[in-house]
Parts: structure tokens; sequence; C-alpha cells
């Protein structure tokens, strides 16, 4: 039975704050997992009027693997395609800092301005234990950086938790509303 968007752990699951460890051989239950990373991530969409599942960490289906999952075309909600990335790393950050929204399927309906290279390299091994890499920029760096950072531990508002302009919340509306830092700061769902 294929994994729901119920299988997605959120904080404050102590699980998230944790490294994964590499994948040494790529064994049934890898390919299992990340099937099942898919079908979380396309279940977490399909409840969602306003967002789109571009891209899951092994974590957040609480297995600690360096494993990543990304939408082959996240711009096209129909398109139920992913990549596979086991043990991606960046390998270089290009480009300019450029501030943007974030969001994550174990952060739900926060959203915050995150600083991120708007240009990657990274190189990872597929499905078969093949290595492959890839150049992004954009978005898709964007994706990389916040997946890459789920591997190791961090939680994209790590990242921004000491701006007191960078928080937003996600009205039933799909509108994005300013919330206050002091407020986000004692939501004991963040910051445990």
């Amino acid at each position: 039975m294929p994994l729901s968007k119920d299988a997605i752990i959120t904080l404050p699951n102590h699980h998230l704050r944790q490294k994964s460890r590499r994948i040494g051989v790529i064994t049934d239950e890898i390919k299992n997992i990340a099937d099942d990373m898919i079908n979380a991530t396309l279940s977490w969409d399909a409840s969602r009027d306003h967002e789109v599942g571009v891209a899951m960490a092994a974590v957040q289906i609480d297995k600690l693997y360096r494993l990543i999952v990304v939408r082959n075309n996240f711009e096209d909600k129909t398109d139920l395609t992913f990549t596979v990335f086991i043990n991606p790393e960046i390998t270089k950050l290009e480009g300019n800092l450029v501030t943007d929204y974030e969001g994550c399927l174990s952060v739900p309906n926060i959203y915050g301005k995150v600083k991120r290279y708007n240009k990657v390299r990274v190189k990872a091994l597929d499905l078969n234990g093949k290595p492959f890499r890839v150049t992004a920029e954009g978005f898709l760096a964007r994706i990389f950086q916040h997946e890459i950072d789920h591997t190791n531990g961090i939680v994209f508002i790590d990242r921004i938790k000491n701006d007191p302009d960078a928080f937003y919340i996600l009205g039933d509306d799909g509108k994005l509303t300013k919330v206050e830092y002091k407020d986000v700061q004692q939501d004991s769902v963040l910051w445990e």
C-alpha cells in the first residue's frame, strides 16, 4: 500500500535535526523508500490547493538516509514523475545569494524568506548506483540546497530564525501573511 502524507514527520520531531547516513549499498529497501517518498509527496500534494510538493528528503518520512527525490517538472502539478538522488552532495555553490520564499512539508503552513545561491552543482548516484551530476539554477538550485540541508539535520527555519522579517503563514486562501517573529518563536511546534 502506497505511503500517504500522514507518514511525513513534522517539527518538533527531533529526527528532523539529525544527520542522515550515507547509503553504501542500494538495496530493495532503499528503492522502496524512494517510492514511499514519492507517494507521500504526491499524497501531500493532492491534499493542498495552493501548494505543490516539489521534493522530499528521506528523513521526512523518518528514514535517516542521504536520499532525496525531486519532481521533474514542479511547474506542472499533473507531472507525477521524480528523479532519485542517492548520497547527493553540493560540489559547488555559484552565482548570487537570492532571498525568496520557502516552505516545507515538515513545517506545515509556515513560509520564510531564505537566502540561497541561485546556482549549484550537485553529484549523486541513481537507483542503479551510477554516478551523475546536475547543474541547477533558480528555483531548482533552491530545492537542492533545501533538501540537502535536510540530510544534514537542517530545516529551512534554522537559516532564518534570527531574522524578524522572514516569516509568513499560508492562509486557506493561498495567500501569505507576514507573521511576527515573536509569534512564530513562541510556536512550540517549530522551536522545540
